[in-house]
């Protein structure tokens, strides 16, 4: 903006937009001692704000590119552009060594696909690369030199980016023991999820018998959970196979004397320690983001709000299969919601007479023993209507009200003891899994370190 500051003068005018109280004033000479002052006009040069706003608003959008948090060794550094893309093409040196240079060719405006035109190193990979040497410098930092230089092979980008989301002192501890056990990336995966997630499953069953910071218990915990869950839906063998994969991992003596006890009840012996009011028949699972995408069979099953208890449940179609060359999903009669879900065993194995029932809080529809957030959010409870009677005292049911699906409360899902006690024989359906939805912090989803 132009901004003009004139030398005021003596004189003023008078135009028809002033006000009649000025008036035209006689020019005054000067003095004849005084020599004429010259009028001088400054022009200052302002910043518009209404001018950068446009400029903003021009700007082509541009990827985000995070600065580079570690520096390429000494003799690279001074490297031009063509030689450090020479160097990405032919690879020279250590990964952990030219990775960074993927970051400081991103800041000189190269985009990955560019990049991996030049260089033929794959999107995914310069993702990895730079994800691991931010991993290995935190390594570098906090851990012993016999433990870093484990990692300076080429194989080592994968494990390492694996355990991008520990914090950096897990880090070191799942090292240790990943080179102990010799795992790869998916193993190393493995680790790093079961130590992320171990806090929160405090109110699950044994999980006072594992030791938080020891990564094998951790990953212990993890086998253990599933084995209890293989054992629910009657897959007796692979729970067998589950819980001595959770014997072998655990560090701790306790935790595996708790292994131990329940593998021996697996068996069917006399060892187990846990009660027969205590198994839970039904598995509850929570979704990871894209989970429905990788599996290689998938479930398509009509939703009902809880709402509409017993009528809307009863109305769902029964049946849904895939019809044509083309595999188009044909049902027996309409319906507006519809969820697909991964082919987990539970709901595989259902031919005809699913349901998902959609309860806005996980508390409405049965008693949570975890966290107040977690009885807060929204879960799907698939049923099978073809298994109504109440028959076994430790599966659960989709009832209503507690009763016979004619009553005037929500649905909610009941134990079968519970049921018999009150002379309830017949249910809306037996429940064979619970599904919780993804969250943001959770498995596979992207980290703050994942910027690609």
């Amino acid at each position: 903006m132009l901004a003009l500051t004139p030398i005021p003068l003596s004189s003023c005018l008078s135009t028809p937009f002033v006000g009649g109280d000025h008036h035209l004033r006689r020019y005054q000479p000067p003095y004849p001692s005084c020599h004429p002052k010259s009028t001088s006009i400054s022009a200052i040069i302002l910043p518009s704000s209404s001018s950068s706003a446009i400029s903003k608003q021009k700007k082509i959008y541009q990827p985000y590119r995070p600065p580079p948090s570690s520096l390429p060794p000494p003799k690279y550094r001074s490297l031009d552009t063509t030689s450090r893309l020479d160097i990405l093409t032919s690879r020279l040196g250590l990964w952990f060594e030219y990775a960074p240079l993927i970051t400081t060719l991103y800041q000189e405006g190269f985009i990955s696909t560019t990049l991996e035109e030049i260089t033929g190193i794959p999107s995914l990979e310069q993702n990895r690369l730079v994800v691991a040497s931010q991993v290995r410098d935190s390594l570098v930092e906090s851990c012993d030199a016999d433990t870093v230089s484990f990692f300076d092979t080429p194989g080592s980008p994968e494990i390492l980016y694996e355990i991008r989301i520990l914090n950096t002192e897990q880090r070191v501890a799942s090292a240790k023991f990943i080179i102990k056990n010799g795992f790869e990336g998916k193993k190393a995966g493995e680790l790093a999820k079961s130590m992320k997630d171990f806090p929160r499953r405090y109110a699950e069953k044994g999980w006072e018998s594992f030791d938080a910071d020891l990564p094998g218990d951790c990953l212990g915990f993890m086998y253990f959970r599933q084995a209890h869950e293989h054992k629910s839906a009657s897959l007796l063998e692979l729970s067998k196979v589950t819980m001595e994969k959770a014997l072998e991992m655990s560090e701790s003596e306790r935790a595996k004397q708790r292994v131990l006890a329940d593998l021996e009840g697996t068996a069917g012996g006399e060892g187990g320690d846990v009660a027969v009011e205590e198994l839970v028949r039904v598995p509850v699972v929570r979704m990871s983001v894209g989970e429905v995408a990788q599996s290689s069979i998938v479930v398509v099953l009509p939703v009902c709000k809880a709402e509409g208890k017993g009528v809307e449940v009863e109305a769902a179609p029964w049946e849904c299969g895939m019809v044509g060359d083309f595999g188009v999903v044909e049902a027996e009669k309409g319906w507006t919601r519809w969820v697909v879900l991964p082919g987990w065993e539970p709901v595989a194995v259902l031919k005809r007479g699913g349901v998902a029932v959609a309860f806005k809080r996980a508390g409405d529809a049965l008693q949570w023993r975890g966290r107040r957030r977690d009885a807060e959010e929204q879960i799907l409870v698939v049923a099978d209507r073809g298994r109504t009677e109440v028959a076994l005292d430790d599966a659960f049911y989709l009832v209503v009200s507690g009763g016979n699906g004619r009553g005037e409360e929500g649905l909610r899902v009941e134990k079968g003891l519970k049921l018999k006690e009150s002379g309830v024989v017949e249910s809306l359906g037996t429940v064979v899994l619970i599904v919780r939805p993804p969250t943001e912090d959770y498995e596979d989803q992207l980290g703050t370190q994942d910027w690609d």
